[in-house]
């Protein structure tokens, strides 16, 4: 005899309850992702208005670091130009004690420089200076309190000066005692109006006249941070002896084949001159090494600064994301509520809005990226200035974005994955 079996309802119903499980957990993140751009296609003008924010945000960004980057190249091509690759001995104090007790400043000599350059490689040229403070006559009458330098001809590349009119006195000149002078532009302006018609004129300092061959300037604005001021006149150092009387030195300068020879020559040099003098005496070697380190770390750091205030910018936009989103919850309710009676879980819904949040804030962190870039690229490209672009900040500003979406994004998304399904249903 047949029997026939009866399904058992409990079976039934977890045959029912598993296929269920396996429908909800079918929908994978492609489809997740390919709801979001249906969502976006259906809102583009809202949509598109809510992502300026992250647009205006990143581009702030690239364009951020693109100035920080243009002020450092700028601040440093600047210090660069008065010679990185110089050095300015200094006598900063100690004496000698003689007869009677008398103290002497235990001076630099023509001796010690010429030790230097016998002894330390890589230096490519030197000046010693003598300083003096003296009215010039120029003749009528006139007068002017200047300061004299007494220098080498070497002291024109040490230095890098620029010769704007005539010519910069040269060895020749040195050897023959030569009673020529270089004035400063300014001074050059002061007495005789313009560095052409300075030229071939003649002064007198202390009855002794001096003819002028040349009008020089400094190759950058140095802000009286210099040993040469706008009254200065450079002279033979072989013609200052006659003025000063001594050949005492407060400074002598070295100029280096390279800058990365600054500080090894520099701690050579003051050990050197060190060793020739008493122990009590003290040199320093002034090199534009610590003033460019220094000015790259504060660039750096205010380029950083600069960054995270126009990352507020993304911050404001991300606030515009979620309100949107929330609005977007609000106008979707009944199709939040049709989804989840098909079988769609919360963590589906979630992540649904989640994407279209992220969506939102990466294609604006997109397309601001390419607008930051772009602006300095094209005025590379099309003009002679060559501007740095900030290539660090592309992955800044994109990372950026996502970030402000998933944080943004959260709050709506959450909302969403908690709505009641029969109450969602009922929402008209």
């Amino acid at each position: 005899m047949a029997t026939t079996s009866v399904p058992k309802p409990e079976l039934e119903e977890k045959s029912f309850g598993s296929t269920l499980q396996s429908a909800r957990t079918t929908m994978g993140f492609s489809e997740i992702a390919s709801l979001a751009v249906d969502s976006f296609r259906a809102s583009k003008a809202r949509f598109l208005l809510t992502m300026l924010g992250m647009v205006i945000g990143s581009a702030s960004i690239i364009l951020v670091v693109t100035v920080g980057l243009t002020g450092k190249q700028y601040a440093l091509d600047a210090i660069s130009s008065l010679g990185p690759n110089k050095i300015e001995m200094q006598y900063s104090g100690g004496s000698i004690i003689g007869p009677d007790n008398t103290s002497t400043p235990d001076y630099m000599t023509r001796e010690d420089m010429q030790a230097v350059v016998d002894s330390v490689p890589g230096i490519v040229a030197y000046s010693p200076m003598l300083e003096d403070h003296d009215p010039i006559s120029v003749g009528g009458g006139i007068t002017k309190d200047t300061m004299l330098l007494g220098v080498s001809p070497q002291y024109k590349e040490v230095r890098g000066l620029i010769v704007l009119t005539g010519r910069f006195f040269d060895d020749q000149d040195s050897a023959a005692h030569a009673k020529v002078a270089v004035l400063n532009r300014p001074l050059a302006v002061k007495l005789f109006g313009s560095p052409q018609a300075a030229v071939n004129q003649n002064i007198s300092i202390k009855g002794i006249p001096l003819v002028i061959i040349g009008v020089f300037q400094e190759s950058i604005d140095t802000f009286g941070q210099s040993e040469i001021n706008d009254d200065t006149i450079l002279i033979p150092y072989e013609v200052a002896h006659y003025f000063t009387g001594t050949d005492n030195l407060k400074e002598i300068f070295f100029k280096m084949a390279t800058s990365k020879q600054v500080e090894p020559g520099a701690i050579e040099i003051t050990k050197l001159i060190q060793l020739r003098h008493r122990p009590t005496s003290v040199y320093r070697a002034q090199t534009f090494t610590d003033i460019l380190s220094t000015t790259k770390k504060i660039m750096d750091d205010l380029t950083w600064v600069l960054v995270i205030a126009a990352a507020i910018t993304l911050i404001v936009g991300g606030v515009g994301i979620m309100n949107s989103m929330l609005a977007n919850v609000q106008a979707r309710i009944r199709e939040i509520g049709i989804r989840k009676a098909l079988g769609a879980t919360s963590r589906e819904i979630r992540l649904q809005f989640l994407t279209e949040a992220v969506f939102l804030s990466l294609t604006g962190g997109v397309i601001g990226t390419v607008l930051g870039l772009g602006l300095p690229l094209s005025i590379r490209l099309l003009t002679p200035y060559h501007i740095p672009v900030g290539w660090v900040a592309a992955p800044i500003a994109l990372a950026t974005s996502v970030v402000v979406g998933v944080v943004f994004g959260t709050v709506p998304a959450n909302r969403a994955a908690r709505l009641d399904p029969v109450e969602t249903l009922k929402y008209e």
